[in-house]
């Protein structure tokens, strides 16, 4: 199997609205991310779901940083939690989150979240406890390890999106033996998960275990912190607008990548960072469409 480039063709179009939708039509997503130090993952996450169409995000934040990560963005709802003494999500916390996940049309599971004390385990917890499709990034994918049953007994579509050191760990291999065949254990690991599987890098490389999907946007100054946290909220806001996840993970990806050339193409690639992808988000969905519309896609 070859990285061959894809043809834009293959790429979906857009959600479609009617003139009379509302922001629960537009989809409800929890993300569950951020700990002391690494607010941002969680920040970036939530605004680039806002940013990809999500009609309601809500939040969830150890207590003791709700009141800084509510001036971060307006527009997201915060849900302040049971923390530990390090200030991440505590297994106290269990039992709320699952009951907001019960009310949510995705869930964002892991990014900034760390494994260690309480965390790592409530995380392991939580993956088959939460109904809606989830995607699990960050630190989620590190709880996980190599145990492929974590994510093979949810009832319910997951995305995972590693990069490939996290594939590595995933698949019990090194890192240069993943990018080495990129699409080869892309392919392999989502059928033996059932989970689409995003492996990041240039190249995004998407499989259901059936289709293999290779992103053709993007560019080398997107490997910067943050640029994940943005790939998984934009995802998740086209899974909770009723995208079939592997369409969304089609979609997300472009248009991620296309907000970074976008970003890149005004800034230069040097100085990008995880937010100028978010804030590019509304211009690549309209280019998308455009392109689209005019028989270019």
């Amino acid at each position: 199997m070859t990285d061959e480039p894809t043809n834009l063709s293959e790429i979906p179009p857009l959600p479609s609205r009617d003139g009379i939708s509302h922001k629960g039509d537009a989809g409800r997503v929890l993300v569950i991310a951020g700990s002391l130090g690494m607010t941002g993952a969680g920040g970036l996450a939530s605004r680039a779901c806002l940013r990809a169409g999500a009609g309601v995000v809500l939040w969830a934040i150890p207590k003791s940083l709700n009141a800084s990560c509510e001036s971060l963005t307006l527009e997201v709802i915060t849900l302040p939690i049971p923390e530990t003494s390090s200030g991440a999500p505590a297994m106290e916390s269990r039992e709320i989150l699952v009951e907001a996940a019960r009310e949510a049309n995705c869930v964002i599971l892991g990014p900034g979240l760390p494994v260690a004390g309480d965390t790592g385990e409530l995380m392991r917890l939580l993956i088959p406890e939460i109904y809606p499709p989830l995607i699990l990034d960050g630190g989620a994918l590190t709880a996980i390890g190599a145990d492929l049953m974590a994510i093979r007994k949810r009832q319910s579509p997951t995305i995972i999106t590693p990069h490939p050191g996290e594939m590595a760990r995933l698949v019990g291999k090194t890192s240069a033996a993943v990018q080495d065949k990129r699409l080869d254990f892309a392919l392999k690991y989502a059928k033996l998960s059932g989970a689409v599987v995003v492996l990041k890098g240039i190249g995004t490389v998407v499989s259901d275990g059936g289709r293999v999907f290779v992103n053709p946007s993007g560019n080398p100054g997107m490997s910067t912190a943050g640029s994940g946290d943005v790939l998984a909220g934009v995802i998740a806001a086209l899974v909770g607008q009723k995208m079939p996840p592997f369409e969304a993970a089609q979609l997300g990806v472009y248009l991620h990548g296309l907000a970074g050339d976008l970003a890149a193409a005004e800034l230069g690639q040097y100085g990008l960072m995880a937010s100028d992808l978010v804030n590019k988000l509304p211009a690549a969905f309209l280019a998308h469409a455009e392109r689209r519309e005019g028989g270019q896609a």
